[in-house]
């Protein structure tokens, strides 16, 4: 029995809550740049269990964005509003939105946080607008917001080429021991990259291993042989990236990487015991310090 009335049933489906999760990069490569200016990458993405929280709302026009913290844009700039403005294009509509921005992830941090917004407005007003678009079709808007948002809409584990948009699913990887780091600075994404001597690189992953070890369900295997090439970039302009990385090690973490373009440092744990002590011991030094999990 439906206790709804029509009214009540017309106002829920005009408004969608949305779970925009983040993810970490269990090993990221560049192998070359392209002429468009972007990357190709070759990368292990995984989903973590933070997460901030969209509401979609209807609007007769235009768009308006709220967000709990300051530092957020609610203009043009936002991926939410790229992500509004070419799903207008898409379907030929000529409809507003009201996006309200719960947000968790730390800003400009390597999490995704921007890319897993957009990827659930990209959901939310399919759904809102009554569209069908597959998750093919939505990815493909996606990739023209940002490298990550194709990823950010199907989630779990993947490994991830191009400039990010080329997906190949992996076995899940999921309810492993994360614990998040972050020191507070912005990172500029596009900065890290121009800084990248593609050549110069001194250590790159062995993706095939990784990969496999995901596979296999190996966590002491690639907890120990994870990579990323952006830490030669980031962590010679932000010192204390490589504080934390050893810190963490330290206190009880089995591996330890740079997400993304940084600043975030993650841990990976075998167990509780160690993962809390190393969550005390890092929050006395550090700015934001969030236990989470991979789902």
């Amino acid at each position: 029995m439906n206790l709804l009335n029509k009214k009540e049933r017309e106002r829920y489906m005009d408004e969608f809550k949305i779970e925009a999760y983040g993810k970490i990069n269990l090993a990221l490569d560049v192998v070359g740049r392209r002429n468009d200016g972007y990357h190709d990458l070759n990368t292990i993405m995984q989903q973590i269990d933070l997460k901030d929280i969209i509401t979609i709302k209807s609007r007769e026009k235009g768009i308006k964005i709220e967000c709990n913290i300051p530092e957020v844009p609610l203009n043009s700039s936002n991926l939410v509003y790229n992500a509004w403005d070419k799903m207008k294009e898409k379907s030929g509509l000529d409809r507003g939105a009201h996006i309200i921005i719960e947000k968790n992830i730390p800003v400009a941090s390597g999490l995704a946080g921007g890319s897993t917004n957009a990827a659930a407005v990209l959901k939310g007003l399919n759904k809102l607008w009554r569209l069908n678009l597959s998750n093919e079709e939505l990815m493909d808007i996606g990739v023209s917001i940002g490298a990550d948002v194709p990823f950010c809409i199907v989630g779990g584990t993947a490994l991830a080429k191009g400039i990010g948009e080329k997906l190949e699913t992996l076995s899940s990887f999921s309810n492993k021991f994360i614990l998040l780091a972050n020191p507070g600075m912005p990172v500029s994404t596009t900065h890290v990259y121009e800084k990248l001597n593609i050549d110069g690189i001194k250590k790159k992953p062995n993706m095939d291993m990784l990969v496999q070890a995901v596979e296999n369900d190996d966590l002491y295997f690639l907890a120990k042989n994870m990579e990323n090439v952006l830490e030669e970039v980031t962590i010679k302009e932000f010192k204390e990236i490589k504080t934390i990385k050893e810190d963490m090690i330290k206190y009880g973490a089995i591996g330890s990487l740079m997400s993304g373009s940084g600043p975030t440092v993650f841990g990976i744990f075998d167990n509780e015991k160690d993962l809390i002590r190393c969550k005390n011991k890092l929050e006395k030094k550090v700015d934001k310090v969030i236990i989470t999990k991979t789902i």
